[in-house]
């Protein structure tokens, strides 16, 4: 699969989009999870929790998942391919597992600190309301980093798709060699009746 020059602007417009919204909503569900973890009034540690949950259970998987198949179609439809360079696999295994750490880990965390003050009792654990930001967080600022970056170079089927492509040119460059060689000498041959003819004329 290829995109057209105006799909893959699109995709990445959406991409780029989609990763700073998560960046957003990471850095809002730290600051009410730090909010929540100092304060000393019941009522803004339940707003603070509460919120975390709303942002948690409404946009940030929406968010995410569309960062991962805008990502995916952009590695899948340019050169730079899905498992052709380090730095692509790298992000795109580590968005999975933020993804699936939100879902397993952020959320269910967020649940238990909502049920627990809205029952009228203290934050259970702080670790429930800053644990996962702070994860998600650093992975995405990692993420950043290597997208900007690209280092690490070629995955072992990078290198062997390139061997395989300069070998295909290198082979029809030597064709593309041996035709024109094999034209000339065909031209060549084909002149020399003509120069015989011309000679006898001459004579």
């Amino acid at each position: 699969m290829k995109l057209s020059r105006p799909a893959r602007r699109a995709t990445l417009v959406v991409h780029v989009a989609a990763s700073a919204g998560w960046l957003g909503l990471t850095l809002g569900l730290l600051a009410l999870g730090i909010t929540a973890t100092t304060t000393g009034a019941a009522v803004t540690v339940e707003a603070s929790v509460r919120a975390m949950k709303l942002f948690a259970d409404w946009l940030l998987l929406p968010v995410a998942f569309l960062t991962l198949v805008s990502g995916l179609v952009l590695s899948l439809g340019t050169p730079w391919g899905l498992a052709r360079h380090r730095w692509v696999y790298i992000k795109f295994w580590l968005t999975l597992a933020t993804i699936t750490a939100t879902v397993f880990a952020l959320r269910p965390g967020v649940g238990s600190a909502v049920t627990a003050v809205s029952a009228g009792g203290p934050l259970p654990d702080a670790g429930d309301v800053l644990f996962g930001p702070i994860v998600s967080l650093s992975a995405y600022l990692f993420m950043t980093v290597i997208s900007v970056l690209k280092p690490w170079g070629l995955t072992r089927r990078g290198r062997r798709l390139r061997d395989q492509k300069s070998a295909g040119q290198k082979s029809a460059g030597e064709k593309s060699v041996r035709q024109k060689s094999r034209g000339q000498k065909i031209s060549a041959a084909d002149r020399k009746p003509v120069d015989a003819e011309r000679a006898s004329q001459t004579a």
